[in-house]
């Protein structure tokens, strides 16, 4: 049996880190979900393919042949990564909005998220998949097939969805009865 000095304080002190990171990768997927929507009824609008996002960013790991892809499984196996990508950039931004943006006005939250966006977006497209994919997998066709506005707004979605979700992932420590009538 643990001694009570031992066991821990209850609510966590402080920036509770762990709980936050956690809830980022949970609401990721909500961000990720919009991001696709948008493109996929993007991609109707302009007579293409629903998936031709999809498609192309499989050209990363599958190179020229993702485009010829026709199966549905690369497809769905390509949305579980868009999916999984959008989980794991949840984190970044759920931590910049509990931490540093956290009681502060609608407009400056809607500030961070879209500098967050545009800044993941320009690192992504410009600074790593403009060299790393030639390098790799000898094209560039993320970069080339996607137009840069259409790259800009997916992240933008993504970084709104979050702000809209992120009350969702707030912190609130249960309290027994006993220590809410106290």
């Amino acid at each position: 049996m643990l001694r009570e000095e031992q066991a821990g304080h209850w609510p966590p002190e402080g920036y509770y880190t762990a709980y936050h990171a956690l809830a980022g990768f949970v609401l990721g997927i909500f961000g990720a979900m919009a991001s696709l929507v948008f493109n996929i009824v993007g991609s109707l609008l302009a007579g293409m393919h629903p998936l031709r996002l999809i498609q192309v960013y499989l050209t990363f790991p599958l190179g020229e042949t993702a485009l010829t892809t026709e199966g549905g499984l690369a497809l769905a196996v390509g949305t579980c990564l868009y999916l999984a990508t959008g989980m794991m950039l949840g984190i970044p931004f759920h931590l910049v909005l509990s931490r540093y943006t956290d009681g502060r006005s609608f407009a400056m939250r809607l500030g961070v998220v879209s500098a967050l966006a545009t800044a993941l977006w320009a690192i992504n497209f410009y600074v790593l998949l403009s060299w790393l994919q030639p390098l790799l997998f000898g094209g560039n066709w993320i970069v080339q097939l996607i137009p840069w506005w259409v790259g800009l707004l997916t992240h933008l979605v993504f970084g709104w969805t979050m702000l809209a979700v992120y009350p969702l992932g707030k912190f609130v420590p249960y309290r027994s009865q006993t220590e809410r009538t106290s």
